[in-house]
């Protein structure tokens, strides 16, 4: 994800996880990380984000940290950019996790800060951070060449709400492209198949002449999406290919081409 990754917004949807949680989640996510940059060198490019190198990724999602901790804090606007010092981006990224967490725990779930011109609640600030973070992470773990994993509630959650974000009005009119998901009744079933019961990991996404609707459920569908859930958020997120042979596409894999092609939030 390139440009403004923290979208704003004062809804949290169907959020499987507290404040707390979250959170903590900006701090575990950051030590994960921070952890994969050890002797990796700053300067190699992002190929997930090729406009980028390994030093650009961590400046920008510790950017964003610092920004929206900043606006909780002090309670005021906050818009402008703080850099890491120089030699110690990991050391950086770390202690402005802990930042924001302090603060936004303090703060609670209900407080409203403005940043980049826009208002929301902590809540959302702590969750969309959390999932910026679990995305970016990813994005380390494919340069370096490490394994990556991501707990099966993160994940799930990560889904509903890059969901709920692509069906924001204010999202859809900052990338007209999203404006296209719409069609006729055609439908895209997405089938965790991690043995979480509990989490209920399968989403049915269908299009409407004004749009799309979705929801958690089994259904048939135009096509479908077999695989964990870490690997569909990958997917979904486009840093995994549906074509990868971990991913089962049964169906139109034009549609959910269609799909993926319309829901970059760079």
């Amino acid at each position: 994800m390139g440009g403004d990754d923290i979208r704003l917004s004062g809804v949290m949807g169907m959020a499987l996880l507290g404040h707390e949680r979250y959170c903590d989640e900006v701090v575990a996510q950051v030590g994960m990380l921070t952890d994969l940059l050890v002797g990796a060198d700053m300067a190699v490019k992002v190929p997930t984000c090729p406009e980028w190198t390994l030093d650009d990724l961590v400046r920008h999602v510790g950017t964003n940290l610092r920004v929206i901790e900043t606006a909780v804090r002090t309670e005021t606007p906050v818009v402008d950019h703080h850099e890491p010092g120089p030699g110690r981006p990991a050391t950086w990224l770390a202690d402005t996790a802990a930042e924001f967490a302090d603060t936004l725990r303090k703060a609670g779930p209900d407080a409203v800060a403005r940043v980049w011109g826009l208002a929301a609640r902590t809540d959302y600030l702590a969750r969309r951070a959390t999932h910026d973070l679990v995305v970016h992470r990813a994005d380390v773990a494919i340069t370096v060449g490490a394994d990556y994993a991501v707990s099966p509630e993160v994940a799930v959650d990560a889904i509903d709400e890059l969901l709920e974000m692509i069906g924001d009005p204010g999202v859809v009119s900052a990338n007209p492209r999203m404006a296209e998901l719409r069609g006729s009744g055609t439908t895209i079933h997405l089938h965790g198949t991690d043995d979480t019961p509990d989490l209920a990991p399968e989403w049915l996404i269908e299009f409407h002449s004004k749009g799309f609707t979705w929801r958690r459920g089994h259904a048939k569908a135009t096509v479908a999406a077999r695989g964990t859930v870490r690997d569909l958020l990958l997917v979904f997120y486009r840093r995994l290919p549906p074509t990868d042979r971990r991913i089962e596409v049964l169906g139109d894999a034009s549609l959910l081409d269609f799909w993926l092609d319309r829901v970059s939030l760079e």
